[in-house]
């Protein structure tokens, strides 16, 4: 998966706007979601993503993970084969670039579909002979796609069985755990963004 060092206006994120994404009204499960062009969105979708974004936030704190390495000090590895940043500017935005006349709904729903497939394959591969990884991040992650993105499931994706198995008994290499740190550090930035986007088209301003 080609990863690049990079930090775009549209996911650049602190402490105080991981809490607001986190807490924000935007995110209230009470309002529903617009359809989606391969089906209508659950309101549970919110919470998925939500849940997706805490779990991974948590990991990036298990030192465990990242024996070795002071994982905070590491630059940030984002998924370049997708433009969800992009095409998912909210209408009349210049943050990722030219104004944004129209938002792209379907564009931009397949992007965050295929960034959450190849995070997922990713992940799925990494060693976690602690359990500290498979049963948080990739469950959460793979619950967002089978309810609310369905299409980026393919046949090339580990099942629940088999992430049971994949967590290898072996401990992880230094430059193992130097990957997974920047990855997973670029995919809470996605993260971020993919609940941003959700909490957009949620909100009276994508109607406008």
């Amino acid at each position: 998966m080609p990863l690049i060092k990079l930090f775009l206006c549209l996911t650049d994120f602190t402490p105080a706007l991981l809490l607001l994404v986190l807490s924000c009204p935007l995110w209230q499960l009470s309002q529903s979601l617009p359809t989606m062009r391969k089906g209508p969105v659950k309101d549970s979708c919110v919470l998925y993503a939500q849940t997706l974004l805490q779990n991974i936030t948590e990991a990036l704190s298990q030192n465990e993970l990242f024996s070795g390495i002071n994982c905070t000090q590491q630059s940030v590895e984002l998924n370049m084969q997708t433009n969800t940043p992009y095409v998912c500017a909210p209408k009349g935005s210049t943050c990722s670039g030219p104004a944004q006349s129209e938002f792209d709904q379907e564009s931009c729903l397949t992007n965050i579909g295929e960034d959450l497939r190849l995070y997922y394959k990713f992940l799925a591969a990494q060693p976690d002979p602690d359990r500290l990884l498979h049963p948080t991040v990739l469950v959460s992650l793979r619950e967002l796609m089978e309810n609310c993105f369905t299409w980026s499931l393919s046949a090339d994706l580990a099942s629940e069985q088999d992430l049971k198995m994949a967590a290898a008994d072996h401990q992880s290499t230094y430059d193992e755990r130097l990957s997974l740190c920047k990855v997973l550090k670029g995919f809470q930035v996605r993260t971020i963004t993919i609940n941003r986007v959700i909490g957009y088209m949620n909100s009276s301003e994508y109607t406008k």
